[in-house]
């Protein structure tokens, strides 16, 4: 795919790996992610040039915009999307869709968007727990449960196999169009002539809801199927280890012959099929099977420090009354829920998916604040930082020559980070420089006719920088990175220059562009909903074709957090609050993605199989340890920690995951960052400001700063940490535009406002501060004394020897974590003493620790079975005492047999041990496991998480 590597690659790009930031959208459709040597892609770049020029553009009109305007026609010799060949295409939908704006950058978004001219139906899709791929015949249908390590090990994937194909008898169409979409589910259709057919589905759906005429029902399955349940219309089949559910009308029936099973659909038009999580769950999905989505929503409400969201699927019940469904939540979701979840589960590339029996769920989560610059301290040599100043703002091109979109953005945001840095040490005429620098600039971009310019296409509902870059042209690529800078360059220049800001001067052309990349608004003809942003998927995707076999793809979250935290400023600072919210919750969301997702911080998401802590990139498959552009492991780890930035604090939360993505940095680097140092040198001082400091000392300013970074922002980031400590992530303001740090059992308070009177943020941990109109404020307390709340280093028996069971399956010894309980699944009638079935696994991984002589393992839990009688609650714990993956001492307990009556009971150790295997031994890189399990019964149970009744002491100092 030759022509993909030329839209993605810019030969100025080859000279050196410290300034390379392709972009994350675009690429070779490579299982690894990683991109060949520069000098092939050199050639490769050089061998097509001689691509057809692009076809001339009608005149174009200048539609003004406050003091600004763009075009309604691109510039002359520039294009828009096209296909692989360099044809231009537009959406791929039907007639009934044509007038709605197509939510390019979605993981269904091939459907709309033909990238490769021979393929008319789609690429694979994964909507998690299935995965999807159109083809003549109607929808494959997968189930992928067992990851694959690929790319030299740098690369784990689940990638789309088909279990079966669900269509019409002689359903062959010529494509497949999108008919309809929502939040996160979308229809497509076929049609032959003689036959349509659609087919409804999204994130966490376990099943297909379909529609047809003039055909039978037809599942055409991989291999012949087991066929474990036949009731006419209800037919349950194991096809290649995985159980599905068909469900025709009542009165149809199903008939198998080999692999092909049809069935008449009795005077009717639907049918469904369901991946089930056990054959077991039949009768439950079964009660939902004529239950038909059509359509999802999220709402989102920030108040008082919290971020809650409510995911709702609606339902029309096409047999019977039931409008209530299934839904399978993320990892990221269930973790900040208290909705009741039932016992089943499904494997996906996030890690365990849980399902919920419902039509809605909500989440709530701290509101990981953002502000505009970190607090004064007196870490900060001001004389030393002046000179760092003067340097940025009297350089002889503050934008060293960058042109296009991308580089542009990166030249704003660089010096968007030193203004109120500039500010908050007196340097009034430096600040007012760098302001005058980014007006100019943007207004610039904010014009019409010039060099560069905003292009808006009607077919495909989007704003185009022009120069582009990366494909944010051809491919609709990146446009929330790009314009990412844009926004927070903005909302610097408003919390300085509010009439700059109005909408009759430069606000409504940033509006534009946080409606292209951002829109909040579903009645909005001119932009789709949340153009990049997967809400249910909790972060951004890049592509705007996804156009690859492992799906779509994302590579700097970085800079989708970017956006967000532009969105939080610009919002506060002109008084929208609803783009404010709207911030909080896209960067809420997405913090907690990143962690799991492109971090791992619980270490319960990447297979065991897969060496890395870190991902560079996340794909709709899996992730990979790749940039699009280099395998240099700075660049790696470094993609998505830039831009650093008053949003960047959310990264705080997992300091542990943040030492171990430095330390295996510096193992793949054979040694400390060189190239991107200064961005690893900011990273790290968000969990540890003084080995940061060390690094940056040792340095003393002589090193070259990433492209989108500077010496001025470096030396405030990590002096201000290292005085101030590492950001508080237990407290939050009860605005967003405020922050906590904690050092020595000091804690740091700091707030903006950028309101227009004296207003009072009240903090969680009940610290008050007055903050003056369009100020910040800072002050200092008690607070704290733990460095790393909620992510102690487990290797550190310091932090005790106590663990709290978590709810996702984490042993911790936070003490700040929420208060929830786990369900226990069912015995199902059958005696499990002494085996672990199906048991609740909670696990803490590289502890280290020596036997406490005459100590033993203990444990408090809090059980409850409800009104069911006859359950039994049973533990074991294991000690894996060098980590690698073999358990050398594990010790079963004795049940505990419940009462049936409604309330919390206590479950011990004084039960007494039941069995004992292998011996106690030095925890060295350690692992060790609880796993509670129901030993009789036939119902489920309770067990606290998060509380001091919800804890495991291991015998060890």
């Amino acid at each position: 795919m030759i022509e993909v590597l030329l839209v993605r690659t810019s030969l100025p790009r080859f000279v050196s790996r410290s300034g390379a930031r392709p972009g994350a959208g675009a690429g070779p459709a490579l299982r690894s992610g990683v991109r060949p040597a520069a000098a092939t892609l050199l050639a490769v770049a050089l061998a097509a040039v001689t691509l057809g020029p692009a076809a001339s553009p009608a005149a174009a009109a200048t539609i003004p915009a406050g003091a600004g305007s763009y075009t309604d026609s691109r510039p002359a010799g520039t294009q828009g999307p096209t296909t692989n060949t360099g044809a231009p295409v537009t959406p791929k939908v039907t007639a009934a869709a044509r007038n709605n704006p197509v939510p390019t950058n979605d993981w269904w978004s091939s459907l709309a968007f033909q990238r490769y001219g021979d393929n008319p139906y789609s690429t694979p899709m994964y909507g998690h727990p299935l995965t999807y791929q159109a083809k003549a015949s109607g929808l494959e249908v997968g189930y992928p449960t067992t990851p694959a390590i690929v790319g030299d090990g740098r690369q784990y994937e689940y990638a789309h196999k088909a279990d079966l194909t669900v269509g019409l008898t002689g359903l062959n169409s010529p494509d497949t169009k999108a008919d309809a979409w929502s939040d996160w589910t979308v229809t497509p259709y076929w049609a032959d002539g003689s036959r349509t057919f659609r087919a409804t589905i999204g994130h966490g759906m376990p099943f297909v809801y379909a529609k047809g005429s003039g055909g039978d029902a037809r599942i055409t399955t991989a291999s012949t199927p087991t066929v474990f349940s036949d009731q006419g219309n209800v037919l349950g089949i194991t096809v290649a280890g995985h159980h599905y559910a068909l469900f025709a009308p009542t009165g149809a029936d199903w008939n198998v012959s080999g692999t092909t099973i049809t069935a008449g659909l009795a005077g009717k038009d639907y049918f469904s099929l369901a991946v089930l999580p056990s054959t077991d769950a039949l009768a439950t999905y079964r009660k939902y099977a004529f239950s038909f989505v059509t359509g999802s929503q999220v709402s989102w409400q920030t108040t008082g420090g919290n971020v809650r969201a409510t995911y709702t699927l609606t339902t029309e019940a096409r047999e019977g009354t039931e409008r209530g469904t299934l839904q399978a939540l993320y990892r990221h979701q269930w973790l900040h829920t208290t909705d009741a979840l039932t016992p089943y589960t499904y494997v996906s590339p996030r890690g365990t998916m849980k399902v919920r029996e419902s039509a809605s769920f909500t989440t709530s989560q701290r509101n990981n604040g953002v502000v505009p610059a970190l607090p004064v301290s007196d870490g900060v040599d001001r004389a030393r930082l002046t000179g760092y100043l003067n340097e940025v703002a009297n350089a002889s091109d503050p934008f060293s020559g960058a042109t296009d979109t991308y580089w542009t953005g990166k030249a704003l945001g660089r010096l968007a980070q030193l203004v109120p840095v500039a500010d908050q040490i007196g340097q009034t005429a430096t600040r007012d420089k760098l302001l005058g620098l980014m007006k100019g600039r943007l207004q610039e971009w904010f014009t019409a006719g010039g060099a560069s310019e905003f292009s808006y296409d009607k077919d495909w509902k989007t704003l185009t920088g022009y120069p582009a870059s990366y494909g944010s042209d051809t491919e609709l690529n990146d446009h929330h990175f790009h314009y990412s800078y844009y926004v927070y360059a903005a909302a610097i220049i408003a919390q300085y220059d509010q009439a700059w800001a109005a909408d009759s001067a430069w606000g409504t052309m940033v509006k534009h562009l946080i409606r292209d990349t951002a829109n909040p608004s579903r009645t909005d003809s001119a932009y789709p909903f949340l153009r990049g942003f997967d809400v249910y998927a909790g972060h951004s995707w890049a592509s705007g074709h996804q156009g690859f076999a492992a799906g779509n793809n994302q590579e700097s979250s970085s800079e989708s957090i970017n956006l967000s935290a532009g969105l939080v400023l610009w919002g506060s600072a002109t008084g929208d609050n609803n783009l404010r919210d709207l911030g909080s919750y896209l960067l809420t969301t997405e913090s907690e993605a990143i962690t799991q997702y492109w971090f791992d911080a619980s270490q319960q998401v990447f297979p065991a199989s897969f060496g890395h802590d870190t991902v560079g990139m996340v794909w709709g498959s899996g992730g990979a340890y790749a940039t699009w552009w280099t395998a240099n492991p700075e660049e790696i780890h470094g993609i998505n920690v830039l831009p650093v930035t008053g949003g960047s604090l959310h990264l705080a939360r997992e300091k542990a995951a943040i030492k171990r993505n430095i330390a295996e940095m510096e193992r793949e680097n054979g040694g400390p960052a060189q190239e991107w140092r200064d961005l690893l040198w900011e990273f790290e001082a968000l969990a540890d400001p003084a080995s940061a400091k060390a690094k940056w000392d040792g340095v003393n300013g002589n090193y070259e700063p990433e492209q989108g970074e500077s010496k001025a922002h470096t030396y405030h980031w990590i002096n201000t940490l290292n005085a101030v400590g590492a950001p508080e992530m237990t407290v939050s303001g009860d605005i967003p535009t405020s922050a906590v740090f904690s050092k020595n059992g000091t804690r740091t308070y700091t707030a903006h406002n950028h309101g227009s009177s004296t207003r009072t943020v009240t903090f969680s941990d009940g610290k008050t501060l007055s903050v003056p109109a369009r100020s910040t404020a800072v002050s200092t307390g008690p607070g704290g004394s733990d460095p790393d709340p909620g992510n102690p280093d487990p290797g550190n028996p310091s932090t005790g020897n106590t663990f709290r069971l978590k709810t996702g399956g984490v042993l911790t010894t936070a003490t700040t974590d929420p208060a929830g309980a786990d369900t226990i699944a069912s015995a199902d009638g059958v005696n499990r003493d002494g085996t672990p079935y199906r048991p609740n696994v909670y696990e803490i991984k590289r502890v280290n620790g020596k036997v406490s002589a005459g100590a033993a393992t203990a444990f408090r839990l809090r059980v409850d079975a409800g009104t069911r009688v006859g359950l039994a609650p049973q533990v074991r714990v294991s000690y894996d005492l060098t980590g690698d993956g073999t358990f050398d001492r594990t010790e079963t307990f004795r049940y505990f047999a419940t009462d049936p009556v409604n309330g919390w009971e206590e479950y011990t150790q004084a039960a007494g041990v039941r069995a004992t295997t292998g011996s106690l031994g030095e925890l060295k890189n350690g692992t060790v496991r609880l796993e509670i399990w129901n030993a009789l019964g036939n119902g489920t149970s309770q067990v606290q998480t998060g509380t001091d009744a919800a804890v495991l002491r291991i015998p060890y100092v």
